[in-house]
């Protein structure tokens, strides 16, 4: 992946898994609904990541669009989350949605929290 902007990016896996868990949703084609990504303190390396449907924009939220999926994040998570990739992996090692963050320092073994 190439940076041509700050941005959130969503690879080929990941956009098919999103299509899928919005339609088990019910709000696939729905305009309205979009992922919802941010940054939590906890997890084994300090911050976590949040992934969630929503269909509310407030005020300072930062919106992306790639690959077809609307991505939206908070301003201060967004400072965590320049730059990444979301992906998803189907592999015997894991299932699950992950981050490829160029901002992250560590990260834990099980990939889901990291630090800067």
């Amino acid at each position: 992946m190439v940076a041509t902007e700050n941005s959130i990016y969503v690879s080929d896996k990941a956009k098919i898994k999103v299509h899928q868990l919005m339609e088990e949703a019910g709000v696939v084609g729905n305009d309205a609904y979009f992922l919802r990504v941010g940054v939590v303190g906890g997890g084994c390396s300090g911050l976590s990541y949040k992934l969630d449907f929503d269909n509310e924009v407030k005020p300072m939220d930062q919106v992306f669009e790639d690959n077809g999926i609307k991505v939206v994040t908070d301003l201060k998570s967004f400072l965590y989350l320049v730059n990444t990739e979301l992906n998803f992996s189907d592999g015997l090692n894991g299932k699950g949605f992950y981050f490829d963050n160029p901002n992250a320092s560590r990260s834990c073994g099980c990939g889901e929290s990291f630090a800067v």
